[in-house]
């Protein structure tokens, strides 16, 4: 049996495709470990994970470093282009920087056999290379891949800033190691990813949903319950502030209030003194539980909330604000999975033209279909746990395949 170590940012939708892969990887007999920033994660894991937390002691000159880390991507406002060069300069680079000699203690007392890095936690990558250990890499977010031939330049500029990380702390690289060239596994089906070429490291496994556990309590009875011809689910995910989400619900509010219609919303019900009866408000939900029996989502853009719908067939609405979201909300419209409206100029009258579009013109229904049925030949993580077995046992996949 092997060791397999997750080192994984503070960011749920990174997180949650390696607590089902994880969870696969200790039935199979192996041990596994997760190393993060976020000390929440403990009680997420799944029966017989490992958790390395990093902390700070009470005088640690980087305790307000750390800190900041859970907070600072809602803490600003940015969208666009803007948020890749924020999300960089401002979080990712001070994150791996911070993590690194952490990373290597971890290494040091937990002695695995293959790193799991994050995409984004590329200073896994650098203490694997350092060390001669192997890694794969998890991507959640593969629009950093598709930026190679979409935005060259963007893509040119961040391997850059990775690059220059690598040297610092002692890698002297010239290419960015942040994607392993032994096995990157992409959380996609290639159907929704896109045509590109792409060496035979980039392993498209679909989703990763093993019975992924949840630490909070939903009113099953109540949702149930809702005496509406349709149901559906609206979010913004997790990594926006609050004045971006009054906006955004205040709009949400107008378009679907007292229709005949069930709306489930992922937010802080507190946001609003008052909700629409035909509302549903929680800070969390069972998502993977719950979307079997909505009609149509609306949402952000979010890769794991996108793929997560197509994968039940399901329509999208997609509003894209920052980071990847663009290129995803991109790919719903490209595939026919749904429609998409700009976050800065969309109405109330948008948003409701757009869903009933969704759910009453039937082509965006069966394009999500058509998306379903890839997602499910994918293999999943079933799949992605051979792949990672066979490169514990130095089985390396370096053949070349075109998508």
């Amino acid at each position: 049996m092997s060791r397999f170590l997750f080192v994984v940012p503070p960011l749920s939708g990174h997180v949650n495709p390696t607590l089902s892969l994880g969870k696969a990887l200790l039935l199979g007999g192996h041990e596994v470990a997760w190393l993060s920033v976020d000390a929440n994660l403990e009680k997420l894991l799944p029966v017989g994970g490992v958790f390395f937390c990093i902390t700070h002691k009470e005088l640690d000159v980087n305790k307000n470093e750390h800190e900041a880390y859970q907070n600072q991507i809602s803490s600003k406002n940015v969208t666009g282009i803007e948020s890749v060069r924020f999300l960089y300069e401002e979080v990712l680079i001070p994150l791996n920087r911070y993590m690194y000699e952490h990373i290597n203690s971890c290494v040091g007392s937990f002695n695995p056999d293959v790193i799991i890095n994050d995409q984004q936690l590329f200073s896994g990558a650098i203490v694997a290379k350092q060390q001669q250990i192997k890694y794969a890499t998890s991507v959640t977010a593969p629009a950093a891949i598709k930026m190679q031939q979409d935005l060259p330049g963007v893509s040119a500029w961040e391997d850059n800033q990775i690059i220059k990380l690598q040297y610092e702390l002692g890698l002297a690289m010239e290419t960015s190691v942040a994607c392993s060239n032994d096995l990157t596994l992409v959380y996609t089906s290639l159907d929704f990813f896109g045509e590109m070429e792409l060496n035979g490291n980039y392993k498209f496994i679909g989703l990763s949903t093993l019975n992924r556990p949840t630490a909070f309590d939903f009113n099953w009875e109540y949702f149930h319950a809702m005496p509406y011809a349709h149901k559906i689910l609206v979010s913004i995910g997790t990594t926006f502030d609050h004045s971006f989400k009054r906006d955004f619900f205040s709009k949400v509010i107008e378009a679907f209030g007292n229709q005949d219609l069930g709306v489930v919303v992922v937010s802080d019900p507190s946001l609003f003194d008052q909700w629409p009866s035909n509302f549903m408000v929680s800070k969390k939900i069972p998502q993977l539980d719950l979307l079997p029996f909505f009609d149509a989502v609306i949402c952000h853009g979010g890769h794991n909330t996108v793929c997560e719908t197509l994968n039940n067939g399901i329509p999208l609405v997609v509003i894209p604000i920052a980071y990847d979201q663009s290129y995803v909300a991109g790919r719903v419209v490209a595939t026919g999975a749904g429609l998409r409206l700009n976050y800065r100029r969309f109405k109330a009258h948008h948003l409701l033209s757009s869903l009933q579009s969704v759910l009453f013109e039937s082509n965006y229904r069966l394009a999500a279909q058509k998306l379903r049925r890839s997602f499910e030949q994918a293999g999943g993580v079933g799949y992605a746990v051979r792949l990672l077995e066979d490169l514990a046992l130095n089985n390396i996949y370096n053949n070349k395949n075109t998508i």
